[in-house]
């Protein structure tokens, strides 16, 4: 056998190597510890079966809970920063004054770090001395000020909010780059026959970035799924048991709790999800996809 068609398989078995090691055993320990009664609090390791996944779904706790954030999570702001960023992204895509100002204006809160973010909202957002509400006072408003982070009837859905602002920008400007790339012959042939901006849109310009929108769901569904930071800024979790808790701030109380075995079940759980919704997530939007 020719020695140059053998040294690509060395390669791309050092490759393999490397990710298994690196990449798949970790997450693979991680799975067999979920089985164990790993903590902090014993030197011992046992065979422990699914009492873990017991715990986790049992309804005296609150993990159920806890995973049904994350999704409603993941689903609303999937589906607000994909609309939100596609109008944006085909606002300014017009000619418009100042068109690369404006873009980057939107685009900057996600150059921001999340967990900077999420401080500086919570002390938008305070009750008593936050931006937001001594604004709505200022104005008359002052019916409409809440206590937006220790409320539990306004936590979570102020959390999505800020998240939305701070990724929105990200997204519009991934399907700015879409959009763009959509040759101009298309929307000359549909002036022609009179098309308006409504049908160019519906016709031409979705179907042709409806690639592009599959990978941004795919992206806003894995960050929904493993979100963290902005969630432990703004509320920890809290108010009350579990109002904003989310998989990932419950992996990292059990980790800090020395609960080392639910924690790696909470994971292993995440891990399952994650692959389900972002497998039929990528079937659903890439089912009628245009190929030019």
């Amino acid at each position: 056998m020719n020695k140059n068609k053998i040294y690509p398989w060395y390669f791309m078995a050092g490759a393999l190597l490397v990710y298994f090691i690196l990449f798949f055993l970790p997450g693979l320990l991680g799975v067999g510890y979920s089985f164990t009664d790993w903590s902090a609090y014993s030197t011992e390791l046992n065979f422990v079966g699914l009492d873990n996944f017991r715990t986790i779904f049992s309804a005296n706790e609150n993990y159920t809970k806890i995973i049904s954030n994350t999704l409603v999570f993941t689903l609303v702001t999937t589906v607000i920063k994909n609309v939100l960023g596609l109008a944006l992204a085909v606002l300014l895509t017009k000619s418009v004054r100042f068109l690369n100002l404006h873009r980057s204006i939107v685009f900057m809160p996600s150059v921001l770090s999340t967990l900077i973010i999420g401080m500086l909202f919570k002390s938008i957002l305070d009750a008593k001395s936050g931006l937001l509400n001594t604004a709505l006072r200022a104005c008359g408003l002052g019916f409409l000020a809440q206590k937006w982070l220790v409320s539990t009837e306004y936590a979570f859905g102020s959390v999505m909010a800020v998240d939305i602002w701070r990724g929105t920008g990200y997204i519009m400007t991934i399907l700015i780059a879409g959009i763009l790339s959509i040759s101009t012959d298309y929307y000359e042939a549909a002036e022609i026959d009179g098309a308006g901006g409504i049908q160019k849109f519906r016709y031409i310009t979705l179907p042709l970035i409806l690639p592009t929108l599959a990978t941004t769901t795919v992206l806003n569904i894995i960050y929904g799924l493993k979100v963290f930071d902005m969630v432990y800024a703004l509320t920890n979790g809290g108010p009350g048991k579990a109002t904003t808790e989310v998989l990932y701030t419950a992996v990292f109380k059990r980790f800090g709790t020395g609960q080392y075995a639910v924690g790696t079940a909470l994971s292993s759980v995440m891990f399952v999800i994650m692959i389900f919704v972002g497998y039929f997530m990528i079937r659903l939007m890439t089912r009628n996809e245009v190929i030019e």
